[in-house]
C-alpha cells in the first residue's frame, strides 16, 4: 500500500478526505490493494500525507460506507471484496462492465439453443405466437467468481444462423454488431431484490436463500425495435445498484416519478 502515491491537490474546492478516498479507491480496483489487505491507518495517513486525523478518519469511513472497505476493532480496516456496481444510467453489455472495472470477464454456458418462449418474452418481444427465439443462458463470470446467472432471449429471426457463428462464452452484443449489424441502442430494465433458490445459489456458490438481485432487461435497436430479453440473477454480496436523482421545479411544484420494483 503507498499512501504517498496519493497526489493532493491542495488548491482544488474537492474536499481533502475525498481526494484520499478517490485514491485509495484506484488502488483496490487496480488490484494494487488486494481483498482482505489491511488498509493504512488514520494515523499513517495523517502523517504521510500531512492531514489531519479527522480527515483520514473521515476517508476511511467513506471507503466503509461506498462498501469498498471494512473496519474491525482493534484489528483496523481491510480492504473488501469488490462488488459491481449496476449503473441504471449506462447501458452496458456484462463483458463491458467487467472490462470497465479492470475485470475479466468468462462464462459458463447452461444453454444455447432455439425454443418456443414463454407469455413474458413473447410480450417483451413483441413476438407472434408461434415465432422462436434463441436461448443463451450462461453463468457469469468475474475473474473466475460466479456474479450472476443469466438467461437471454433473442428473436430468431433477426439472427437466423446464431446457433452456427456464435461462440457462446463470448461477448453477444459484439457478435449482433458485427455480424448481423444490430447495435442495441437503449433499454428497459427493472431490478428487484429476492433471495436465491437451491438451483440458483449452487450455481453462484452461495448458500440457498441468500440475497440476490433479479433484473430484467428488454433491449432495442434504434428504431425501437425489441432485440433482446434478460432475465439475471445477481450476487447481493458482489453487486449494487447506483443511481443519479434528480428533482425539478416546475411552476412552484414539485413533479417527481419513482418507481419502486425490485449483458450480453
Amino acid at each position: 500500500m503507498r499512501v504517498g502515491a496519493v497526489v493532493l491537490d491542495r488548491q482544488s474546492v474537492v474536499p481533502l478526505y475525498y481526494q484520499i478516498q478517490q485514491g485509495l479507491s484506484e488502488q483496490i480496483r487496480s488490484g494494487e490493494l488486494k481483498p482482505g489487505a489491511l488498509m493504512p491507518s488514520e494515523q499513517e495517513i495523517a502523517a504521510r500525507l500531512g492531514v489531519s486525523r479527522m480527515t483520514a478518519r473521515q476517508a476511511l469511513k467513506s471507503l466503509c460506507s461506498r462498501g469498498l472497505a471494512f473496519s474491525q476493532r482493534g484489528r483496523g480496516t481491510f480492504v473488501s471484496r469488490m462488488k459491481l456496481e449496476k449503473n441504471f444510467r449506462q447501458l452496458l453489455s456484462f463483458s463491458e462492465e467487467m472490462k470497465d472495472r479492470g475485470s475479466q470477464p468468462r462464462s459458463r454456458v447452461l444453454a444455447f439453443r432455439k425454443i418456443h418462449p414463454g407469455e413474458d418474452v413473447v410480450e417483451a418481444l413483441h413476438l407472434n405466437p408461434a415465432e422462436e427465439v434463441i436461448l443463451l443462458r450462461r453463468v457469469r463470470m468475474a475473474d473466475s467468481a460466479p456474479l450472476c446467472v443469466e438467461a437471454t432471449h433473442l428473436p430468431a429471426r433477426l439472427c437466423p444462423d446464431l446457433l452456427e457463428n456464435f461462440e457462446p462464452s463470448g461477448s453477444l452484443y459484439r457478435a449482433l454488431a458485427e455480424q448481423y449489424g444490430l447495435q442495441v441502442h437503449m433499454a428497459d430494465e427493472v431490478a428487484e431484490a429476492s433471495i436465491a433458490t437451491e438451483a440458483e445459489a449452487k450455481l453462484l456458490r452461495v448458500r440457498e436463500k441468500s440475497p440476490v438481485f433479479r433484473f430484467m432487461r428488454t433491449a432495442y435497436l434504434h428504431n425501437g425495435q425489441p432485440i433482446e430479453f434478460v432475465k439475471s440473477i445477481y450476487r447481493g454480496d458482489r453487486c449494487r445498484v447506483v443511481n443519479r436523482l434528480t428533482r425539478q421545479l416546475e411552476n412552484r411544484q414539485l413533479s417527481s416519478s419513482v418507481l419502486v420494483q425490485g449483458g450480453g
